[in-house]
């Protein structure tokens, strides 16, 4: 797909602050088919250094809690009033299984390659995510994982370069499916691969900032091959 509303954003500004592959280009895929509009308020979950966050609210006006654990919620303000959208986002340090945020509070509910780290437990989704979004509203997530589950036979193109654990959130549709489809507070709309995959990647291996090269083995990898058994995950679903 062409991301008309990603290319317009400085490309220097958006290489330093990624935090893995580009969150843009994924998020501009995922919410392609969602009605984001002004005044809604969304949480954008495992925001990082808020680059998605500085999306929703320019792009489309909404009111975003951009919500992270790693990233400190005041380097994060500093970026949003130099942006001018400091009125739009409100910078939280919150860890996503004790986040401080009433029930039904949210007309919508994004979180860009995050959600695998702390959501693959059935109970996650109706115990702490679920209630805090409203009837009805989207809950719109993506993030890395396996074409096929893998675990128990993990190819060389990936064991050289990561341990297991290093890759033990990583999922294929089906096992997400599965999973979510025991939540009783959502219904799922569709699951599938994205198709920014390779695009968002190489954005992410090409960038020079501190977390990417840190992130050496992630280009060794990807290098090696191991991107044959990888994708990235969208799941769209809406709370009942």
């Amino acid at each position: 797909m062409k991301f008309v509303r990603t290319e317009k954003y400085d490309k220097q500004f958006v290489t330093e602050n990624l935090m893995g592959p580009n969150a843009l280009k994924m998020l501009e895929e995922l919410i392609s088919t969602l009605d984001i509009h002004s005044g809604m308020k969304i949480l954008d979950l495992g925001c990082g250094k808020g680059l998605t966050s500085i999306f929703l609210a320019k792009e489309f006006g909404a009111t975003v809690y951009a919500t992270d654990l790693w990233i400190a919620a005041t380097d994060n303000y500093t970026r949003f009033k130099a942006a001018g959208l400091d009125n739009l986002i409100i910078p939280i340090h919150a860890d996503a299984i004790d986040m401080p945020f009433a029930d039904e509070y949210f007309d919508a509910i994004i979180s860009i390659d995050a959600y695998a780290y702390f959501g693959t437990e059935a109970s996650f989704m109706d115990t702490k995510l679920a209630p805090v979004v409203k009837q009805g509203a989207p809950i719109a997530l993506a993030f890395a994982g396996f074409k096929e589950e893998i675990h128990d036979n993990l190819p060389s193109e990936i064991l050289a370069f990561w341990t297991k654990e290093d890759v033990e959130y990583f999922h294929s549709c089906k096992w997400w499916r599965n999973m979510l489809s025991e939540s009783k507070q959502i219904q799922i709309q569709n699951i599938q691969e994205m198709a920014c995959f390779e695009e968002a990647w190489q954005d992410w291996l090409d960038s020079s900032n501190e977390y990417a090269a840190l992130a050496l083995n992630d280009k060794q990898a990807m290098e090696s091959g191991a991107q044959k058994y990888m994708n990235f995950i969208s799941i769209l679903a809406r709370k009942i």
